[in-house]
């Protein structure tokens, strides 16, 4: 059986932000839809498997990255119970430096 995935409060506002840039940027919605779907699709699929992508312990104990779709970059954890995607980022944001990586 695999483990529930779930969205932090932060990867939600991820989604929205990046829903409406490309919604403002392509000036067509279900374009913006349908890769926030995809987004979203993905990362269901760690319910499954969440071994993947590469650790980043220097970051924050358990953190794993992955990204997707070459444009975006997910950040995760996970237990025996749950994946949680913690943050969603996208367009070359600085994920090291946003989640606070250790010296």
């Amino acid at each position: 059986m695999g483990r529930k995935v779930v969205f932090r409060a932060a990867a939600e506002r991820d989604l929205a932000k990046l829903y409406k840039d490309i919604k403002e940027s392509r000036g067509e919605p279900t374009v913006a839809i349908n890769y926030i779907r995809r987004i979203r699709s993905f990362c269901e699929g760690f319910a499954e498997f969440p071994e993947r992508g590469m650790k980043r312990d220097d970051i924050r104990p358990g953190l794993r990255i992955i990204g997707f779709e070459r444009r975006v970059a997910i950040a995760f954890t996970f237990d025996e119970e749950r994946v949680r995607i913690g943050r969603i980022f996208y367009g070359g944001q600085d994920y090291e430096a946003l989640l606070g990586a250790r010296e």
